[in-house]
């Protein structure tokens, strides 16, 4: 259940796992399934089609033998008799059931009403880009990775672009308050006006006039908003289904609901028990959920021998004229080191370690190298030192900055 990038993956994995069965892929939304990073970035900018990022269309579905049924939302799922309740129609039997039902949007605390946005479907892509297009003061909420690089889209098309954000440094808690201020410095070097560590109290006025009041006191003009507060699980319609539930659908570290074992869940919406973390977590990635139904297709796929899921995280954005790629587990409490400067390289990675000797993650900008570096070091098991004696010789002979 579900047509995003968690759902198609799992399909397409269990065709090349040898699966032979039937394979319903149900989606809620009428679109054919495709892809939802270029939203913010590209398809907002107008130089992706909307064709450009379709992940599976119905040549290719029949080709694989793979039933599409789109525009059916679920209510529920009978586990005694192995049912998918859908609205207005009527229930599918299943013997293994995929949940991949990602999340949805934060709401706007201000109202949905025209010209105030949040960017998650295909359909907000389409009205967001259209009042872009009018010209006009574009207001952010939100300094987020999606907030950031709608930002960036919006700036690089001509727009003057206010980012606001009740953080006093962005993605601080994400990264650490020197990172964080790197980021901040980079869309202010692009001309977005940035206000940290205010928020915004009440939005009044119509699409193309908007006065937002923020919690300074000041008053800002805008003509759209883009709210972007982050994401909730689309786990509410499972409230009455028996599984258990809790900030997405908790599962064991197969990917398997903890109440019955032939229901698996994938992307957004799962939350599992990393065995290597020793807790259950939830990850809101492109890449987690490709990866996730990968691990869930095999375990379809071969019962008897399951794989336990323990990815190594990894994410990336695109903002201005910088890629962003975070591998591992940053920021919180973990010590850093910083190598390079975005000011005097042009790139760096920030090495974090939460036992002050091994590599726990990195945060790396315009640097491949560093990259493949870390993602090989997290899988070697590298100290901090060790990583930080291969990548300064990398560099010109420039100051470091470290932390």
């Amino acid at each position: 259940m579900g047509s995003s990038i968690g759902g198609v993956r799992t399909a397409q994995s269990l065709r090349l796992e040898g699966y032979e069965g039937r394979i319903v892929l149900v989606g809620e939304e009428t679109e054919l399934p495709y892809d939802k990073p270029p939203l913010s970035k590209t398809v907002l900018a107008g130089t992706a089609t909307e064709a450009s990022i379709c992940l599976l269309d119905r040549d290719q579905a029949q080709e694989l033998g793979i039933e599409l049924q789109l525009g059916r939302a679920a209510t529920g799922i009978d586990i005694a008799g192995n049912l998918l309740n859908l609205q207005g129609q009527e229930a599918l039997h299943f013997d293994n059931l995929v949940i991949a039902t990602g999340a949805s949007a934060r709401p706007s605390p201000w109202g949905q009403r025209p010209g105030i946005h949040v960017l998650r479907t295909l359909d907000d892509g389409r009205s967001l880009r259209a009042d872009l297009a009018k010209g006009g003061h574009l207001a952010v909420v939100g300094a987020g990775f999606i907030g950031a690089e709608a930002a960036a889209t919006a700036r690089a098309l001509g727009l003057e672009v206010t980012v606001i954000d009740p953080l006093p440094i962005p993605m601080s808690r994400i990264f650490n308050a020197e990172v964080g201020q790197w980021f901040g410095d980079l869309h202010s070097s692009n001309g977005v006006k940035t206000i940290f560590g205010t928020g915004v109290e009440s939005i009044d006025g119509e699409q193309g006039s908007f006065a937002l009041r923020l919690t300074n006191g000041q008053n800002l003009e805008a003509a759209t908003i883009l709210v972007g507060i982050g994401a909730v699980p689309n786990d509410a319609w499972l409230a009455s289904s028996g599984l258990l539930v809790d900030n997405g659908l908790v599962l064991d570290e197969y990917c398997r609901t903890v109440d019955a074992p032939h229901i698996y869940g994938v992307g957004d919406v799962a939350r599992w028990r990393h065995q290597k973390h020793g807790e259950d977590i939830r990850i809101e990635h492109w890449t987690n959920a490709v990866e996730q139904a990968a691990c869930v297709a095999y375990n379809i796929t071969h019962p008897e021998t399951p794989r336990a899921y323990t990815p190594v995280e990894y994410v990336w954005s695109d903002q201005h004229d910088w890629k962003i790629q975070v591998v591992g587990r940053v920021g919180g409490k973990a010590e850093h080191v910083v190598i390079g400067h975005p000011e005097v390289h042009g790139r760096f990675a920030a090495l974090y370690t939460v036992d002050g000797t091994s590599l726990s993650g990195a945060a790396i900008v315009n640097w491949p190298k560093a990259l493949l570096a870390c993602r090989r070091g997290m899988g070697t098991g590298i100290t901090v030192q060790e990583l930080r004696e291969k990548l300064e010789p990398m560099l010109d002979p420039q100051p470091l900055a470290a932390s």
